[in-house]
């Protein structure tokens, strides 16, 4: 009997052992536990800012005139390529955005950014004159605005086109270098001694309407310009006279400073790590690039 006694005083002994030692061993002391997950939770924090998009952004879209080479057109293929859209497919890698290429109406272009149905125009947009209605990247690409006629108009400088009929883009910056009243009077005198000043809605309608010859002239951009020139041989030339000069910016809608920087400095990075430039080259515009000079 005190043998069995004294075996159940050992059990309970042993059991009441086991017991304290579980105990401490599922509750651990301040001390261990909370740098343990304070170490989880931030790296777990650091791996999902690496995976997030800049802005929390996980689109970008561009709106551009889909007939405006060499900076933004639908080629043979039905794709939509460019300059314009090369970079801004940049700017999405480097940014972890999707970039959805949106083609609009250019005269439209207002409302599509004011409704947000697109986050920027960004195709051959000159700054020059609309500097308060936008919020505006810095400069990328100095243009110019010019006459092109037929080779064989007789044409020489911009003082011929008196009494001739000259093509120009709706809303485009050659029409305001045309019509614009604000320290112009030499544009408007010109203007004036056109027989008429025809509003086309792309340059490829200008085109055929000098081919044509229902115009004798188109004023545009030089950058496209040199493109649809080289494109269609000697048939046309570029007056030396320069209509106005301008330069190119990515515009957004005003007060839209956060995404205008966060493309900014990503253009920035390009310009120093020579991708703006190598893009530049690949369309034949290296010559007219300001952005990082």
């Amino acid at each position: 009997m005190k043998k069995l006694f004294a075996v159940m005083i050992s059990a309970a002994m042993i059991m009441s052992l086991a017991a304290g030692c579980n105990k401490a061993d599922s509750t651990p002391s301040s001390t261990d536990s909370t740098p343990a997950v304070s170490t989880a939770t931030a790296s777990q924090e650091t791996a999902a800012t690496a995976d997030e998009p800049t802005l929390g952004k996980t689109t970008f879209t561009v709106g551009f005139d889909a007939e405006f080479p060499p900076y933004g057109y639908q080629d043979d293929n039905g794709e939509y390529v460019g300059f314009d859209l090369s970079l801004a497919d940049e700017v999405c890698k480097r940014n972890g955005w999707e970039l959805v290429k949106k083609p609009i109406d250019w005269d439209s272009k207002d409302l599509e950014l004011e409704s947000e149905i697109i986050d920027c125009i960004w195709n051959g947009f000159t700054i020059n004159g609309r500097e308060d209605a936008y919020t505006w990247t810095t400069a990328y690409v100095d243009n110019s605005q010019v006459f092109v006629v037929a080779s064989d108009s007789g044409i020489k400088a911009k003082s011929d086109l008196a009494g001739k009929t000259v093509a120009v883009q709706a809303d485009s910056s050659a029409l305001s270098a045309l019509t614009k009243e604000e320290d112009n009077d030499d544009n408007l005198a010109l203007a004036a001694s056109f027989n008429e000043l025809v509003e086309v809605p792309d340059y490829n309608t200008a085109f055929m309407n000098l081919e044509s010859g229902a115009v004798d002239a188109i004023a545009m951009d030089i950058g496209v310009a040199k493109y649809q020139l080289e494109s269609r041989g000697d048939s046309y030339v570029i007056l030396d006279d320069v209509l106005a000069a301008e330069e190119y910016g990515v515009g957004f809608k005003l007060g839209n400073t956060e995404l205008r920087d966060a493309v900014q400095n990503t253009l920035n990075d390009m310009a120093e790590d020579g991708t703006f430039m190598k893009i530049a080259t690949e369309w034949g515009l290296e010559e007219s690039v300001v952005l990082g000079k």
